[in-house]
């Protein structure tokens, strides 16, 4: 079977989860070819990254003759199949109700792809979110090119009205399969595309648990981590108010904030009007083991968000020993529990700052006793090789139903 991975923009500093399930599947003995639509314009920070970039076939970055050529050829000599792809391609624009020029594009980088993947004999692809990618390997098929399976996460993909949701329906009508990473998110893709609703298989994101050496005695330390991008839907901007709130009886915690986005300098602001600026400091982004070193340093993850899927912040936490604060948002639930942690509702600073006063009130022993839960459940749902073996099985199954027809 000859595997390919088609992503929008890749690598980038939010895909490492990505490329950890592409090492996966080949360290299974499954090679993969990685395409993208176009590279990521923003510095990159893990050398694992950028290596990953030097593997990558660009669709649009690159040579716009090779992609003119592409085009060219694809109507010169497949007409008919470039004609019966426009009505697809005008449903999916119609339902975005927005943005012609993108969509052009869309059909544009499905000829492209289509031509490359069949030069290299590809079977099929596999891409990640219900999007940009997913409609270019769904226009592909359509045009002669391999099979396609997707992973929705969301939430963008899944909120009433948004673009990416209009078109789930069509673009699960042609799909091989479908895979949801939580209970969640299947059912939400099932109430969208209900004829659909016997390919979706849930296959939980996972980690590379030898990354993440587990720690059974917690160390003493004050420092709670927080991780991702900084920006509205994650919600750090609650944690200097909760912070505030707490910091008069616990002066010696530190919220350190692991990432960078549109929001620095909202956050910056709030830290200065609650007046903790030595219990809030911005770290910006940092590599793989950076993230390690400071998750094993500290004292818990706290991730006040108000849309995810399920972060793979969590489950690296976990892996560790570390309870998590979080909220009652879509598949975090299905991992965190007061057994492991604290959840709360999004934007409810007193929440936060009791989630806050619950784990520096923790003893050593209380600490210990949720790391251990978190470990066992990040252990028994979210490692990286099963669920890759899990994804390789359903690969090679499209692959050889293909062959047989």
């Amino acid at each position: 079977m000859k595997l390919a991975y088609l992503l929008n923009m890749y690598p980038l500093i939010s895909t490492t989860f990505i490329r950890r399930e592409i090492g996966a599947i080949e360290a299974l003995g499954q090679p993969v070819e990685r395409y993208a639509l176009r590279h990521w314009d923003g510095e990159l920070v893990d050398p694992e990254d950028i290596a990953e970039q030097a593997r990558t076939h660009y669709i649009i970055t690159g040579s716009k003759a090779a992609l003119l050529c592409d085009v060219v050829l694809t109507c010169l000599l497949h007409p008919v199949r470039t004609l019966r792809v426009l009505p697809l391609w005008w449903r999916v624009w119609r339902n975005a109700g927005r943005n012609l020029v993108a969509h052009v594009a869309y059909l544009l980088e499905a000829m492209a792809f289509t031509r490359r993947a069949n030069a290299q004999g590809i079977d099929h692809v596999h891409t990640h979110f219900s999007t940009n990618a997913t409609t270019v390997a769904m226009l592909a098929r359509r045009l002669g090119g391999p099979s396609y399976s997707f992973t929705v996460h969301g939430p963008d993909e899944l909120v009433p009205g948004e673009p990416a949701r209009l078109s789930i329906r069509e673009k699960a009508r042609d799909a091989a399969f479908i895979v949801a990473i939580t209970r969640y998110c299947h059912d939400r893709i099932v109430a969208e595309a209900p004829e659909a609703a016997q390919k979706v298989r849930i296959v939980h994101c996972g980690i590379n648990l030898a990354d993440f050496p587990y720690q059974p005695a917690p160390p003493e330390s004050s420092r709670v981590i927080c991780i991702g991008r900084l920006c509205a839907n994650k919600g750090q901007i609650h944690i200097p108010p909760a912070v505030a709130a707490v910091n008069g009886e616990f002066p010696d915690l530190v919220v350190e904030l692991i990432g960078g986005g549109d929001d620095e300098d909202a956050l910056r602001e709030a830290i200065r009007a609650h007046g903790v600026e030595d219990h809030v400091v911005l770290h910006g982004w940092g590599t793989g083991a950076y993230v390690r070193e400071q998750l094993l340093a500290g004292r818990a993850m706290l991730l006040p968000s108000y849309a995810e899927g399920l972060p793979i912040g969590i489950m690296e936490a976990f892996a560790i020993g570390r309870p998590v604060l979080s909220t009652t948002i879509a598949g975090i639930p299905e991992l965190l529990d007061e057994r492991c942690g604290w959840i709360f509702a999004p934007g409810d600073e007193d929440a936060i700052a009791e989630a806050l006063r619950g784990i520096m009130r923790a003893t050593p022993e209380q600490q210990a006793a949720l790391g251990a839960e978190a470990r066992r459940r990040v252990e028994e749902r979210h490692d990286l090789f099963k669920s890759a073996q899990t994804l390789l099985d359903y690969f090679k199954a499209e692959a050889a139903s293909g062959r047989q027809h």
